[in-house]
């Protein structure tokens, strides 16, 4: 399952942290980051999947 969710989390970075923690802060965070740049989104969902 951590597969989907790292290639969820390249795709669409909120996605995949919303699969691992759901409407939680790190949700709201990755969403920022996202906005911010696509790459800090997907290196913070990378690492949000990697850590749980």
């Amino acid at each position: 399952m951590d597969i989907i969710r790292i290639i969820l989390a390249i795709i669409l970075p909120p996605v995949g942290v919303f699969l691992q923690v759901g409407l939680g802060l790190h949700f709201w965070v990755n969403i920022l980051l996202t906005i911010l740049g696509y790459i800090p989104g997907i290196v913070h969902a990378i690492w949000i999947i990697a850590r749980r």
